[in-house]
C-alpha cells in the first residue's frame, strides 16, 4: 500500500490524469488503493479539480443524500476523515469546495468537529467567499451554531465586521439572541455599533441575556461593559446610544455608585495609555504591527548590572526586540516588610540598559515565579503561613501587598507610557491547577480572586500596560473574556523537548504540538497566539548531567524543527526560555539544581555565543522581522503528502491574509526522524501553480530539519515568486537597491523564481548557477556550497548562501527619532554586515559605518548593505580600518585579532589561611546564642512528632546550611540514634556526638530526606551531658504546582529518636545563616550565607582577619577527618582592557592523595558572593564561571572556601584553577564592579 500511494501522490499532485487513472485502476483491483480522504486532500491543496472530479466520482459513488434533503447520514463522506474537507475551507480552496458540494449536499450543513458546520469554520477563518457562497446557496444563518452558539453570537464576539454584514444581508436574526451582549462583553465598539444601528435598537436599555452563557448574569448592557472594565464601551454606551446608568432588571439591585467607581478605576489600562494595543493578528506599537520575539532573561542571576548591557545587545543582535524578565520576591523581601531595591537589586540600570540596546521588556514580578527558584520565589517567612500559598486566604495575600506595591510602581515608572522599555506584564505563572479540581472546573472562584488580586495591586501601583497569562495547560485559562481574573492577552507555555539531558539525542514525541492554531482561536480570538515561555534549553541536577548536556538537547537542529513547527500556528508573540541562564549564585535555586544556570541557552552561562542555536535563533528573528506578511497570514493545516506526494513529510501552509505572499513550513512527518527525504513542492504562485523544482532534480530534507518555502514575496516592492531556499533577510539599500539573503544547507538543490518584468539575473559572484526562463519567470538554480553566489536583477541582488556563512552576517538597525530610538520598528533604516563571531550595533556618521563588535579571531568585515549614499570608511570599536573593496564592490576592512597576554595566578601556589569552622563540635562550646527550638506548633502540613518542631523554615533559616545541636543527659542506655533529615535533592549530613564523628549521608540525585539509624560506637556515661551535632546542607525548597504547598515541606530535621530515652529528653537549638530572616548582608541578599562559623562571623567576606590564622591549604594539605574548614586567600588581577576574559573556577581530583576522592562539599566564595557550590562525590558541575565585575579585573580578589568532609578520612580538594576561555576583542562596555562591602565585626555573631 505504501509504495502505491507514493507512486499515486504524485501524479495528483501533477494533475497526471493520463497515468493516474489506470493506477487507480490497478489499485482498485488489487484492494490496495491508498485512503481515500488522503487523496482527496492532495487533490485539492494541488487545486487539480479535474483530478479531485475523476477520485470523487471513481472513489465516492454519490450517496442518498440528493434524495433524501441532504441527509449528512446519507453522506459518501460519512466515513471519512474530514481533513480533506478542513483543507477545501482554506482560502483560495472554493472552486474544490464546490466540487465537493456538487457531490455531496449535505456538506454545506455538515457538522465539521467543535466549531460546527462550514460556514462557523468561515467565520473563525474569516472566509468571506465561502460564506458569500454557502448563504447564496441555502444555508440558514439563524439554525447554525459556532461552538454550540448562534453564529451572530459568536461573530458579535469574534468575528468581522464585514462577515456580520453579510449574515444580515442574508437573513440573520440577532433579536432574541445575545449578539449585542457578546460585543459588550468582547469589549467591541466596531461591532455594537453596527448592530446597534442596523437593527435601528430603540432602547439599548431593555437588552437582557437569553442563553448565551452563565457569565451573562441578568442587568443591563451598560452594567456588564462596567464588569467588563470596558471604559471606552461605557463612553459609548453612554454618549452615543443614551444607556442610562441607573436602569436596571427588575429584582435585580444596580450597582452602587462606589461600585461603579471602583469598576471604572480598574479601567485604567484602557483609558490610560494607546502605545500597546492589539488585534487578532499581533501587537501594535505605538501603532505599528510588531512580532514581539522575545528571549528570556532575569537580572537576579547575573549579580553585576554593568554586564547586563551586554546580555541585551547579544540578544538584540539575534534579532529579537524583547526580553522578558523575572523578579524574585525571596530575594528582594527576605525580612518581612523590608523589600531591598538598590544595589543589584535595582532595576533601573536592567531598565536603562535595556533602552539603550533597543529592547522592549515583558515584566513578570509574580509574586510566585517558579524559573528553578528556591521555593519559586516565595520568601522563606511566607512558608509559615497558615493559608494555601498561591490561594486567596488572607494571610496569603497580605503577605504579598508590599512586594507587589513596591514592584508595581517600580514597572510602572519603567512602562512605555513613561517612556520606559516596558509593554507587558505577567502575572504568577503557569497557574493553572489546584487539588481536587478538575480541568473542566478550574478556575474556580478562589483561583479567579487570586489572578484579580495581583492584578488590582499593579494596576493600584500605577501599572497600565497590558496583562497577559502564561498557561502551561492551553485551555483558555484567564483568557480574556473568562470574566474575573481575565487578563487582557492569553498566552500558553511549553516545553515539549522535555528535560531528559542525560539522553539529548532521544527526542519525546508525546508534548509535540500539531493543533495549536485551533486551541488559540477557540480560547482568545481576537488576541494574537501569544507563547510567553517556549523551551530554549534545560537544566541538570546534582549526579545528572551537565548543562552541555542540555544544550545537545535543545540544539540548533531542535530550534529548526520545533520552533518553526510554532510558526506554522501563526504566532507573533514569542518568548524563548531562558536566552541567557546566568547562576544560581548564593543558593537562589531550588533543590533540583546545581550552582549553573547556563541551561544550554543561546547564550552560555559565562555571556559567549559560540553555541550553534544561536546563530539559528538569529536567523529565523531575522526572517520574522523582514516579512510582515506573516504577521496577518492565515494557519492551514499541517498533512502528511500534502503539496509534496510524499507521505514522510508534512507541510504547514500560511496563507496570505490580505497579501499575496504565503508560506509553506516542511517538515519531516516523524518530526524526530534523522532519515533523509527528497520531494518535489506543488504550489499556487501568482503565475500559477508551480512544481518545485522547474529546472530538474529534487528538494531535500537532510535529518532533523524544517523549512521555510515563500511564494509572491515582497521583498521591498520586488516580487520573489517563489524560493525553496529560506529567507535570512532583505534591506534596503541606497537608490532604491533592496538586497535578499538567501540561504540553505550544505549540498542541498534550491531553487527561486523572479518575475521578467525584471531583467535577466547575472551572477556576479561565485560559478554553479543555472537560470532558465519559464514563462513569465526567471527561474535559478543552483546546489548550496560555502561559495557564496550573487546575483543581480535590476536594483535587485541576490546572495545565496550556506547556511552556516550566513551564520556571521548581521543585520543591525540604525537609530531612529525619539520616541523610536533604538527600538525595533518596521520603519526603521538598517545595515547588513558580514562580521564574524559579533556585531552589536552600528551608526553612520558622514561617509563613515561605525561599528561596535566583537571578534576572537582575525575577522574579515564587509558591508552587504546599508541605506547611505556612499561609505568610505569604516570605524570598528573607535577605530579607523583600512578599507578596501569586496569581489562585488562592497566596502569591506579586516579586523586583526591579537591574543592578549593573559596572567592568571595558579592557586595552589597562593598562601591560603586556614581556620576551624565547625567549633560547634569542640569540648565546652557554647550555644548560648542560638535559636532555642520550643515552638509546640507549626502550620506546616507535615506535622512534628516531637514534642517540639525543629522545622528551620519555622524558625527564620531558609537556605545554606542548617546546624542542630541537642542536649540530653545520658543514662546508659543509649545504643543507637534515629535521625530523619531533609535538605532537598543532593543534600548530605554529618553528625557527631560531642567530639565523635557518628557518620554522614553524603547525597545521592534522587533523596530529598533521608532517614537513618546509627548505632554508637561506645557506652556513654549516665548523669554525664551530651551534644548531638548535625550538620544538614541546604540545597534550597523545592518548586510547586498551584495548591499544593509543596515548597512548604520543611528543611531540617524531620523526626528524631535516642534509645533509651523519651523524645523530651533532647533540647535542641540550631542555628544558620546569622539572624535568619534579619540577615546582615543586604548587598549580596537572604540566602548567600548559611549556618557555617564563617559564614556567620563573616569571613566570607574580604578583609577578614586573617593575620592569626593558620597557613594551610585546601589544595596541599586539606583536613585529615570529618569536619568543616574555612579556607582564604587573595590575588590579585590585571587584565588587558578592550578583551571580554571568561573566568572559570575548575575543580577536579587530579591529587593522589585518596582524599581528593573521598566525599566532600565546597563551597566557593568569591568577593563575597558564594558563586559555586560543589559535591565532589556527586557533581556534575566542576566549572564554576564567574563574571567580571564580581571578579575584579584589575585589582585585588578575595577567595574563600568552605571544606565539609564527610568521611572519616577526611578529605582534599584535588585541583582548583582559575582558567580562561577564549578572550573576546569586544565593544562591550567595562562593567563597574557590583558592589563588594568586606568584613567588619558583626553584631551578635557567634
Amino acid at each position: 500500500m505504501d509504495d502505491i500511494q507514493k507512486k499515486i501522490i504524485p501524479l495528483i499532485t501533477d494533475g497526471n490524469l493520463t497515468q493516474l487513472i489506470p493506477t487507480i485502476e490497478t489499485a482498485v483491483q488489487q484492494h490496495q488503493v491508498p485512503p481515500t480522504a488522503i487523496l482527496l486532500q492532495t487533490a485539492i491543496q494541488a487545486m487539480q479539480l479535474d483530478v479531485l472530479q475523476y477520485l470523487l466520482t471513481r472513489l465516492l459513488p454519490h450517496g442518498e443524500c440528493k434524495e433524501n434533503n441532504g441527509n449528512e447520514e446519507k453522506s459518501p463522506f460519512r466515513t471519512l476523515d474530514r481533513a480533506f474537507i478542513l483543507e477545501a475551507l482554506n482560502p483560495g480552496r472554493l472552486p474544490a469546495f464546490e466540487l465537493l458540494c456538487r457531490h455531496d449536499p449535505s456538506l454545506p450543513t455538515m457538522q465539521l468537529g467543535h466549531w460546527g458546520p462550514p460556514l462557523a469554520w468561515t467565520i473563525m477563518g474569516d472566509n468571506l467567499r465561502l460564506a458569500s457562497f454557502l448563504l447564496a446557496n441555502g444555508v440558514d444563518p439563524n439554525q447554525t451554531q459556532l461552538n454550540h452558539r448562534p453564529v451572530v453570537v459568536a461573530t458579535a464576539g469574534h468575528g468581522s465586521c464585514a462577515m456580520m454584514e453579510l449574515l444580515l444581508d442574508h437573513g440573520a436574526v440577532i433579536e432574541g439572541t445575545d449578539a449585542l451582549l457578546a460585543a459588550v462583553y468582547n469589549r467591541r465598539v466596531d461591532m455594537l455599533t453596527l448592530l446597534v444601528e442596523e437593527r435601528k435598537v430603540v432602547n439599548i436599555n431593555a437588552i437582557q441575556p437569553a442563553n448565551w452563557g452563565s457569565h451573562l448574569t441578568p442587568g443591563p448592557v451598560l452594567h456588564l461593559a462596567i464588569r467588563r472594565k470596558s471604559g471606552r464601551m461605557v463612553r459609548v454606551l453612554i454618549e452615543k446610544f443614551h444607556a442610562d446608568p441607573l436602569a436596571q432588571d427588575p429584582g435585580v439591585a444596580a450597582p452602587s455608585v462606589n461600585h461603579l467607581s471602583l469598576q471604572g478605576a480598574a479601567d485604567k489600562r484602557e483609558l490610560l495609555q494607546d502605545l500597546v494595543t492589539w488585534d487578532q493578528h499581533s501587537l501594535f506599537v505605538r501603532g505599528e504591527r510588531l512580532m514581539i520575539f522575545s528571549g528570556e532573561f532575569h537580572p537576579f542571576r547575573l549579580p553585576v548590572p554593568g554586564l547586563w548591557l551586554d546580555v541585551f545587545q547579544k540578544i538584540k543582535s539575534l534579532g529579537f526586540n524583547a526580553v522578558s524578565f523575572y523578579t524574585d520576591w525571596g530575594l528582594m523581601e527576605g525580612n518581612p516588610g523590608h523589600v531591598v531595591t538598590d544595589g543589584i537589586w535595582s532595576l533601573d540600570e536592567f531598565f536603562t540598559a535595556a533602552t539603550e540596546a533597543g529592547i522592549y521588556l515583558i515584566a513578570r514580578p509574580g509574586p510566585y515565579i517558579n524559573a528553578e527558584t528556591s521555593a519559586g520565589g516565595i520568601p522563606g517567612w511566607v512558608l509559615r503561613i497558615k493559608g494555601i500559598i498561591r490561594s486567596n486566604s488572607k494571610d496569603y495575600l497580605d503577605a504579598t501587598d508590599t512586594y507587589m506595591a513596591t514592584l508595581g510602581k517600580i514597572i510602572a515608572k519603567a512602562q512605555i507610557t513613561n517612556g520606559g522599555p516596558v509593554i507587558l506584564v505577567q502575572l504568577e505563572n503557569e497557574y493553572t491547577t489546584w487539588p481536587n479540581v478538575s480541568e473542566a472546573e478550574f478556575p474556580t472562584t478562589m483561583n479567579k480572586e487570586v489572578m484579580a488580586y495581583a492584578e488590582k495591586q499593579l494596576r493600584d501601583a500605577g501599572v497600565v500596560v497590558p496583562t497577559v497569562v502564561n498557561d502551561n495547560k492551553n485551555l483558555g485559562y484567564f483568557a480574556p473574556g473568562t470574566g474575573l481574573g481575565e487578563m487582557d492577552l492569553y498566552g500558553i507555555d511549553a516545553y515539549p523537548m522535555r528535560y531528559d539531558c542525560g539522553h539529548p539525542y532521544v527526542w519525546p514525541t508525546y508534548r509535540f504540538p500539531r493543533d495549536w492554531q485551533q486551541t488559540h482561536r477557540s480560547y482568545s480570538p481576537t488576541t494574537p497566539f501569544a507563547i510567553m515561555e517556549f523551551q530554549g534549553g534545560s537544566g541538570g541536577g546534582w549526579g545528572g548531567v551537565t548543562e552541555d548536556r542540555c544544550a545537545i538537547l535543545v540544539n540548533n537542529e531542535a530550534v529548526r524543527v520545533v520552533y518553526k513547527n510554532n510558526y506554522g500556528f501563526g504566532i507573533t508573540i514569542f518568548n524563548i526560555y531562558m536566552t541567557y541562564g546566568g547562576t544560581n549564585w548564593g543558593n537562589l535555586g531550588y533543590h533540583g539544581g546545581y550552582t549553573s544556570y547556563d541551561y544550554g541557552a543561546a547564550i552560555t552561562e559565562d555571556r559567549q555565543i559560540w553555541r550553534e542555536k544561536y546563530s539559528e535563533e538569529k536567523l529565523q528573528a531575522n526572517f520574522m522581522k523582514v516579512s510582515p506578511a506573516y504577521l496577518t497570514a492565515t494557519p492551514g493545516n499541517g498533512v502528511n503528502g500534502s503539496y509534496t506526494g510524499n507521505m514522510d513529510i508534512a507541510v504547514t501552509p500560511l496563507f496570505g491574509n490580505g497579501t499575496t505572499t504565503n508560506f509553506y513550513l516542511v517538515r519531516h512527518a516523524d518530526f524526530t526522524s534523522t532519515e533523509n527525504a527528497q520531494y518535489r513542492l506543488q504550489v499556487p504562485t501568482s503565475l500559477g501553480n508551480v512544481i518545485i523544482p522547474q529546472l530538474g532534480g529534487s528538494l531535500s530534507l537532510n535529518g532533523r530539519d524544517s523549512k521555510f518555502h515563500v511564494t509572491d514575496y515582497d521583498v521591498g516592492g520586488f516580487n520573489l515568486i517563489y524560493s525553496s531556499a529560506e529567507v535570512f533577510t532583505w534591506a534596503k539599500g541606497r537608490n532604491e537597491k533592496r538586497v535578499l539573503i538567501l540561504y540553505g544547507g550544505a549540498d542541498e538543490l534550491h531553487e527561486l523564481a523572479l518575475p521578467t518584468y525584471l531583467p535577466r539575473p547575472t551572477v556576479v559572484d561565485g560559478s554553479g548557477v543555472k537560470i532558465a526562463r519559464k514563462g513569465s519567470a526567471w527561474v535559478v538554480q543552483w546546489q548550496v556550497t560555502p561559495q557564496r553566489r550573487v546575483l543581480r536583477a535590476g536594483k535587485l541582488e541576490i546572495h545565496l548562501l550556506w547556511r552556516n556563512d550566513a551564520y556571521q552576517h548581521w543585520v543591525l538597525e540604525l537609530a531612529a527619532a525619539q520616541p523610536i530610538a533604538n527600538y525595533s520598528s518596521p520603519s526603521k533604516e538598517t545595515v547588513i554586515v558580514k562580521g564574524g563571531y559579533l556585531l552589536r550595533s552600528a551608526s553612520i556618521k558622514g561617509n563613515k559605518l561605525h561599528l561596535t563588535g566583537d571578534v576572537n579571531a582575525t575577522t574579515s568585515l564587509e558591508v552587504i548593505s546599508a541605506p547611505a549614499d556612499r561609505l568610505d570608511g569604516i570605524v570598528f570599536n573607535g577605530q579607523s580600518l583600512k578599507t578596501t573593496g569586496s569581489e562585488i564592490g562592497n566596502l569591506a576592512a579586516t579586523v586583526h585579532y591579537r591574543p592578549p597576554a593573559i596572567s592568571l595566578p595558579d592557586l595552589k601556589r597562593l598562601d591560603w589561611k586556614y581556620l576551624d569552622s565547625l567549633p560547634e563540635i569542640s569540648p565546652g562550646y557554647s550555644d548560648e546564642s542560638w535559636t532555642p527550638l520550643t515552638n509546640t506548633y507549626t502550620n506546616n502540613t507535615r506535622k512534628f512528632t516531637g514534642p517540639t518542631c525543629l522545622y528551620a523554615d519555622d524558625y527564620g533559616y531558609h537556605g545554606g546550611s542548617l546546624i542542630y545541636r541537642g542536649h540530653f543527659e545520658a543514662n546508659g542506655d543509649e545504643s543507637w540514634v534515629f535521625l530523619n533529615t531533609s535538605g532537598g535533592v543532593g543534600f548530605g549530613n554529618s553528625v557527631w556526638l560531642n567530639q565523635t564523628f557518628l557518620g554522614s549521608w553524603t547525597g545521592s540525585g534522587s533523596n530529598m530526606t533521608y532517614p537513618s539509624n546509627i548505632t554508637l560506637p561506645h557506652k556513654l556515661s549516665p548523669g554525664e551531658p551530651y551534644v548531638l551535632t548535625v550538620v544538614i546542607d541546604h540545597m534550597g525548597q523545592d518548586e510547586e504546582a498551584p495548591g499544593t504547598d509543596a515548597i512548604k515541606f520543611p528543611r531540617g530535621i524531620l523526626d528524631y529518636a535516642l534509645s533509651g530515652h523519651e523524645l523530651s529528653d533532647l533540647t535542641w537549638k540550631m542555628t544558620g545563616n546569622l539572624g535568619g530572616e534579619q540577615y546582615q548582608d543586604l548587598t549580596r541578599g537572604p540566602l548567600n550565607e548559611g549556618a557555617m562559623y564563617a559564614e556567620r562571623q563573616g569571613y566570607h567576606l574580604p578583609k577578614p582577619p586573617t593575620s592569626s590564622w593558620k597557613s594551610s591549604s585546601p589544595i596541599n594539605d586539606g583536613l585529615t577527618d570529618a569536619g568543616i574548614g574555612f579556607y582564604a586567600t587573595s590575588f590579585s588581577l590585571n587584565l588587558p582592557d578592550g578583551y571580554d576574559i571568561p573566568l572559570s573556577f575548575v575543580f577536579n581530583t587530579s591529587a593522589s592523595d585518596a582524599r581528593s576522592g573521598t566525599s566532600y562539599r565546597c563551597q566557593l566564595f568569591v568577593n563575597g558572593y558564594q558563586f559555586g557550590k560543589y559535591v565532589n562525590n556527586l557533581g556534575p558541575q566542576t566549572n564554576f564561571p564567574v563574571p567580571e565585575g564580581i571578579l575584579n579585573y584589575n585589582g585585588v580578589n578575595y577567595v574563600a572556601l568552605t571544606l565539609w568532609a564527610l568521611e572519616p578520612q577526611g578529605a582534599l580538594v584535588g585541583g582548583l584553577d582559575l582558567v580562561t576561555s577564549t578572550p573576546v576583542l569586544s565593544g562591550y562596555r567595562k562593567p563597574a564592579p557590583a558592589p563588594q562591602p568586606g568584613w567588619k565585626p558583626r553584631r551578635g555573631a557567634y
